[in-house]
């Protein structure tokens, strides 16, 4: 079936749930720690992740990128996220990781990640402790997205670039590598479907709502600790 000729414009909130995923295992508080997670990295077991790509549903040429998964060494981790801009040209509004598209000059994917989010929120490069990288993700408007997974100094200064980033919040790691909060969620649009996983965390008065490629990285995080 073609693709539609344009993209169904919806709130993510409104979209049915389907399932809640209570019944599998959480990752242990022990594996969350920072020395657990540099091991677990340095030696990944066998292992898949439960998604590598996205049903396309935009057509657009493919174009890499790459996100830093900043994984903050509270007592209590947590994980940098922010909520993009509504004038930005993908994903406006959206939760995300700090990221975008690899220059020529990159290196690698972690070198884009840290540059990426040395330009949307002031991280210095030299306050984050690269451990590896998750599989590739494909998203449903062809970006091959790369997660790079890195421990971040607490109190490290962040300055926001107004332009990229509405807001900067953090979420407790565990909370998201919970699976009781992993929500999957199904639209179906013009003989088309699309289903993706949302993490909801109440963030005082305010509902940070992370899903689409966001919450499927997290997932495949959450898949790599588990393994």
């Amino acid at each position: 079936m073609p693709l539609p000729h344009s993209l169904p414009v919806f709130d993510p909130r409104t979209v049915p749930v389907i399932g809640v995923d209570a019944h599998l295992p959480r990752v242990a508080p022990a594996e969350q720690l920072p020395d657990a997670l540099r091991r677990r990295f340095a030696a990944p077991p066998p292992w898949a992740p439960e998604i590598r790509r996205e049903p396309k549903f935009a057509d657009r040429p493919p174009a890499k990128a790459a996100v830093l998964v900043p994984i903050v060494l509270h007592e209590r981790p947590t994980v940098l996220l922010t909520e993009r801009t509504a004038h930005m040209s993908t994903h406006s509004g959206q939760v995300a990781f700090p990221g975008g598209r690899t220059d020529p000059g990159d290196v690698d994917a972690a070198a884009t990640a840290l540059r990426e989010a040395h330009e949307e929120v002031g991280l210095e490069p030299a306050a984050v402790e690269v451990l590896g990288h998750l599989p590739v993700y494909v998203t449903g408007t062809s970006f091959i997205v790369t997660p790079v997974v890195g421990l971040v100094r607490p109190g490290a200064p962040l300055h926001p670039n107004p332009h990229e980033v509405a807001d900067v919040f953090e979420v407790p790691l565990d909370y998201l590598l919970d699976p009781s909060h992993h929500q999957r969620h199904l639209l179906r649009w013009q003989g088309h479907q699309r289903e993706w996983f949302a993490m909801p965390y109440q963030d005082g008065d305010k509902t940070r709502f992370i899903w689409g490629a966001t919450a499927g990285m997290l997932r495949n995080l959450y898949r790599f600790l588990r393994a």
